[in-house]
């Protein structure tokens, strides 16, 4: 690709000579830095440009004469359009250097933030994966996590009202109170009032903030000042796997509810009486009913943020995550996992409108 452009220059310069005198193809000499603008950095570029004046230089004195006003025109739009070219492809490697250290940063902030899920956690095993819907982001509002305990291995997935990185304050909040204190508490109802008193104070202090904020700035135009912060809330699962076979606990604080897949087909586990999503538990006395079932060895549980099943595509008809997930429940669990993202990608043309997170849980023999 690099010898392209150098191609040109002598393929264009030769035949510009050989034509007639009423023909002129000199002014085509700048397709040979714009071309390599776009497959090389400046200085190959300024160097490509360099050439081509000099062809069109050579051109004009076995031609007309380097005095005739066709080739000075020539000769000046040619430096001018050079000039701007190479200059474009400064600011654009700029550009790209300013994207590499954003994503690295992104990327060293998913690695502290959202922790890969190990692949053997006791008598389990884990897959996952994340789509954060924000640009070039790689950590959004939604959230997993996995502890193991003196009995077990209990499992947090959740969503933070909002996405991208917005609601990344909240989930970093939310990760840190359940890996503090997921082997703290014996049962799973006092885990669960734990990390709903741990988001309903943040979120307390954060409102408390905005409010001192809008009071140091009152002439703040409305578009510009901050939100009180009072609608915030993170919808989640808390999952209790006992690593000696008994049944799972299981508690929904507004969450999706997760699928359970056995040999015989896919079951929804809906809660009859689901709990509020975390933060909004002072609003009302809350009641954290656990649900129960047998998780047998080669059962998995599906556990998913509503970003995935809410994905529309280009007719704006839901994405059929059951429907998928029945049809291929016989593969091994990460490449399930794997043939779902890209399911869903294709679904929605590439471009999510929400984060998006699954985690995958199999018991093994």
């Amino acid at each position: 690709m690099t010898a392209l452009p150098l191609a040109l220059i002598v393929v264009i310069t030769v035949v510009d000579i050989l034509s007639p005198p009423e023909i002129h193809l000199g002014p085509l000499l700048i397709v040979a830095p714009a071309l390599t603008a776009s497959i090389a950095g400046p200085r190959a570029t300024a160097g490509v440009a360099l050439l081509a004046l000099a062809a069109l230089t050579v051109i004009g004195s076995v031609r007309d004469g380097l005095t005739s006003a066709n080739i000075e025109t020539q000769l000046s739009a040619q430096v001018v359009v050079s000039a701007l070219i190479v200059g474009l492809r400064v600011l654009r490697d700029r550009h790209e250097r300013e994207l590499a250290r954003v994503r690295s940063v992104s990327e060293a902030a998913q690695r502290v933030l959202l922790r890969p899920l190990p692949e053997r956690i006791g008598p389990l095993h884990l897959a996952s994966f994340y789509l954060a819907a924000e640009a070039e982001a790689q950590v959004g509002g939604d959230l997993y996590a996995a502890a193991r305990t003196t009995s077990g291995t209990r499992l947090l997935v959740g969503d933070v009202r909002g996405k991208g990185l917005s609601s990344l304050g909240d989930a970093a909040l939310l990760l840190g109170a359940f890996r503090a204190a997921a082997h703290l508490h014996a049962d799973l109802p006092g885990l669960a009032e734990y990390l709903d008193g741990s988001v309903c104070w943040d979120l307390a202090q954060l409102a408390e903030a905005r409010r001192a904020e809008r009071s140091r700035h009152p002439q703040r135009p409305a578009e510009e000042a901050p939100d009180e912060g009072g609608e915030s809330f993170i919808t989640a699962v808390l999952i209790d796997i006992p690593d000696d076979g008994s049944p799972v606990q299981l508690i929904d604080c507004g969450h999706p509810p997760p699928l359970l897949l056995r040999p015989d087909g896919v079951t929804t586990l809906t809660s009859r009486n689901p709990a509020p999503p975390l933060g909004l538990g002072e609003l009302a006395p809350v009641s954290y009913e656990v649900q129960t079932f047998p998780f047998r060895p080669g059962d998995r549980l599906l556990i998913y943020t509503d970003g995935v099943i809410e994905a529309r595509d280009a007719q704006r008809r839901f994405y059929p995550l059951t429907e998928r997930v029945t049809a291929w429940q016989a593969d091994r669990p990460g490449v399930l996992l794997s043939r779902l993202r890209r399911d869903l990608l294709a679904h929605v043309g590439r471009r999510l409108d929400d984060d998006a997170a699954m985690v995958m849980v199999e018991r093994l023999p």
